[in-house]
């Protein structure tokens, strides 16, 4: 598996462990001790090895891994914006976006190599013309490069915080304020490997910033808009859950109720998108419309509390 660095000074096993969630970091760290992590086409031993912005980093498990399966599938794809150097999707939920170890057929990656001629090969074989990530469950605007010159330049406005991405969650209960900024770093669950959780950065956590403000109150329930500072994963799940909201369908991250409505995931929508074009430099926005559950619960909710 191939990867490229869009971020500066970090530790190899740290932003590796970021970018393969589904193995353990100490797994990780054992694989570069043992010689099957090559940084730059170099053999790599060392896990405090600083990475940088534009490195290349290769990582060779000992483990033999079934062939994932990058044959094209015709699914269909509901499309906000496209041109000839970049393609933004309304990603529906239960859809991955790249081929992984129990998703290898029916990905994001599959439909767009189905769309988009000439994209294999964009930023690495598994994960071609991938900028950024939504969760299997979390629906949403999502841009894909067509170009390498384009991936470059998007991961670059993710990685410099000028591109802008902002979310519609309902949480439960209601927030004491109507704005805030949460700050609590984001690293593997010290007990449960399977999950994200709010971990110290002395035991591995990374910062993470999480701005938020109500939009709505609805009972026992709230209409939240999220906008990412940084980009862990499960960010605003873990953070949402840390400050005891959990978002309304996130059986992961704490959501015990039972509201009436048949849920595909949890209630997080990732309805705008700002970014620059990276040939014409202007700007391009992308609205998402919100999911029909989604859009069914907030009526339900807000018949309830009219």
């Amino acid at each position: 598996m191939d990867f490229q660095v869009t971020k500066n000074k970090e530790r190899l096993d740290r932003w590796l462990a970021e970018q393969l969630p589904e193995i353990t970091r100490s797994r990780l760290q054992k694989s570069i001790e043992s010689g099957q992590v090559s940084l730059n086409g170099k053999i790599c031993r060392s896990k405090k090895t600083l990475v940088y912005c534009g490195d290349r980093v290769s990582f060779y498990p000992s483990d033999p891994e079934p062939s994932l399966t990058l044959d094209p599938e015709a699914i269909p794809l509901d499309i906000l914006y496209e041109d000839k150097t970049i393609i933004i999707i309304n990603k529906v939920a239960g859809m991955v976006v790249h081929p992984a170890p129990g998703h290898d057929r029916g990905t994001l990656v599959h439909a767009l190599l189905h769309h988009c001629q000439d994209l294999a090969g964009i930023g690495g074989r598994e994960r071609p013309g991938i900028v950024h990530r939504l969760d299997k469950d979390t629906t949403g605007a999502i841009v894909v490069a067509k170009t390498d010159f384009a991936l470059q330049h998007l991961q670059r406005q993710i990685q410099n915080k000028t591109a802008r991405r902002e979310y519609l969650g309902i949480v439960c209960g209601v927030p004491k304020t109507s704005e805030g900024t949460i700050d609590a770093p984001i690293g593997r669950h010290l007990r449960d490997r399977k999950k994200m959780g709010v971990v110290p950065l002395e035991r591995g956590g990374r910062s993470a910033l999480t701005h938020w403000q109500i939009l709505e109150r609805l009972g026992n329930y709230t209409l939240m808009q999220f906008c990412l500072e940084t980009g862990r994963t499960h960010q605003i799940r873990v953070h949402s859950a840390h400050c005891g909201h959990p978002l309304v369908g996130d059986l992961t991250y704490g959501f015990k109720r039972t509201i009436g409505v048949n849920l595909s995931g949890q209630t997080l929508h990732a309805y705008r998108l700002c970014l620059q074009h990276p040939l014409s430099r202007e700007p391009i926005e992308a609205i998402a419309p919100l999911p029909a559950d989604f859009t069914k619960l907030l009526n339900i909710l807000r018949k309830r509390n009219s």
